[in-house]
């Protein structure tokens, strides 16, 4: 393993040369420590405090930085600068697992995160998506309550399985994300053989105002590959962290993974009478409505130089939106608007946005100011706007028409308003019958039965197997015949 930077003498944190790297202050050498060692001191208080809090959700990962390159022309569709013919951008991607904390396994059967920075010239944009283009859950009041039910438990503090499978079949919307979980995707062979989406719809602008409704797919170009249950369980006990370790060792070897990044594209104005809401996160749109369409490719060849400073405290959040890209009125998308942020204000600090991984290729000229770990200095002439001091003013006539959409109506909590193919059911068992192949559905139902078969009390499970047979009937008889011995 090398070292960075040449051996010279040891310093304390404000550049004061050590007198020893092994030996504290003492009255004689048998004696007791001395208070004024100021050194061990700081030594022992550095370390009392080395851990920021880590991630409630998708604490364990990894990541390194890259390049995105647009491919293909979609100028048509937005004005994004880092999505215009031939721009290259910088980026940072982070891959995380879900549910489970620092030291989890990387080989839980769990969801994928998959986040993307890219560095604009307007700014950073993130992307902050996962390995499945659906999610359990439609409304933001109900992820937190699903989070816990993945979590653990707090009498035991154990992981439960019961716990999970009351919280499912509770909540029927998660049918489709559950087959995606359950089946061969549930558990990547490692993070360069797996696909990232932005599983949210978003707004895409035109340089003439035109607006569309996008959503994003990247593609691996190594090929998806997956673990068998039995192969994951083992590589957790052998190596709990083998795709942090692949991703890294991959990049040090020159073997830079690539993926490719293509758009569905909805015109505005097919989404009010489209056949299902194309804003509920629980859903896909078909492919042969909306065909994939592609716009570059992202290459990851940049391990970063320390771990904590770049990932562990990289801060991705779906509110980074540049000029041209908008939010849409998915709930669970407006939703993750305030909680990004709001969360690494708490982890990280209000000035996270300073810190190297987070920190803008573009001029910043904002009116925020102090804070604690502030060290970039206000760069306006004045603190306040509006002022007369030659301070930075909003260029409204540019930026001045947010990308967004109108709505009016009565204050409600309801469901999305019903339509013709609003089910809960449907996409999963299209997905059952249609997407997959007889080995994929066996191993499916291998999973479902294996799964609900530790620890699911017999009241959840029962409701477990009404719940796949309203996914496939087939499907779910087999569950049950799985799970009750044959």
């Amino acid at each position: 393993m090398s070292h960075h930077g040449t051996f010279d003498h040891t310093t304390t944190n404000a550049g004061i040369p050590v007198e020893s790297d092994e030996h504290s202050l003492t009255v004689s050498a048998d004696g007791p420590i001395l208070m004024q060692d100021a050194y061990l001191i700081e030594k022992m208080a550095q370390f009392n405090r080395e851990r920021v809090p880590e991630r409630v959700v998708h604490a364990k990962g990894g990541g390194a930085y890259g390049t995105f390159e647009v491919t293909a022309d979609v100028s048509d569709f937005t004005k994004a600068d880092l999505f215009q013919p031939g721009r290259r951008t910088e980026m940072l991607a982070r891959f995380s697992t879900v549910a489970g904390e620092q030291g989890s396994p990387d080989t839980w059967r769990d969801p994928r995160g998959f986040a993307l920075k890219f560095y604009t010239a307007q700014g950073n944009y993130d992307l902050v998506g996962n390995n499945t283009p659906v999610f359990f859950v439609r409304d933001p009041l109900k992820f937190q309550d699903f989070i816990r039910s993945q979590k653990r438990r707090p009498d035991s503090g154990l992981r439960d399985h019961d716990m999970q499978w009351d919280f499912w079949t509770l909540s029927p919307e998660s049918a489709h994300m559950v087959t995606w979980l359950m089946g061969d995707r549930g558990i990547p062979r490692n993070w360069r053989h797996m696909n990232g989406y932005g599983s949210h719809t978003y707004l895409w602008v035109n340089g003439g105002g035109e607006k569309f409704w996008v959503k994003y797919h990247v593609k691996t170009d190594q090929g998806i590959e997956y673990l068998t249950q039995e192969e994951a369980d083992r590589l957790a006990g052998e190596n709990a962290d083998a795709h942090r370790q692949d991703l890294f060792e991959a990049i040090a070897r020159r073997e830079a993974p690539t993926w490719t990044m293509y758009v569905q594209v909805m015109p505005f104005d097919d989404a009010p009478d489209y056949r299902f809401n194309p804003f509920d996160l629980t859903k896909v749109w078909p492919h042969g409505d909306y065909p994939l369409i592609e716009v570059g490719r992202m290459r990851l060849d940049r391990n970063p130089e320390d771990f904590f400073v770049h990932i562990e405290q990289s801060a991705f959040e779906p509110s980074n939106l540049v000029p041209g890209i908008g939010p849409s009125p998915d709930k669970m998308l407006l939703g993750r608007l305030f909680s990004y942020p709001d969360t690494h204000r708490y982890r990280i600090g209000p000035n996270y946005t300073q810190l190297p991984p987070n920190r803008p290729h573009s001029p910043v000229r904002s009116y925020s100011k102090d804070g604690p770990m502030r060290y970039e200095p206000a760069r306006t002439g004045a603190v306040y706007a509006p002022n007369s001091y030659g301070g930075p003013a909003a260029d409204t006539a540019r930026f001045g028409e947010p990308a967004g959409w109108h709505a009016a109506g009565e204050m409600v909590r309801q469901a999305y308003t019903p339509r013709a193919q609003d089910d809960d059911f449907g996409q999963a068992g299209t997905m059952v019958r249609e997407v997959l192949d007889d080995a994929q559905r066996g191993r499916l139902v291998g999973n479902i039965a294996g799964h609900l078969g530790d620890g699911v009390s017999r009241p959840v499970l029962e409701r477990a197997l009404r719940y796949w047979r309203n996914v496939d009937k087939d499907l779910g008889d087999r569950v049950a015949t799985a799970v009750n011995g044959g």
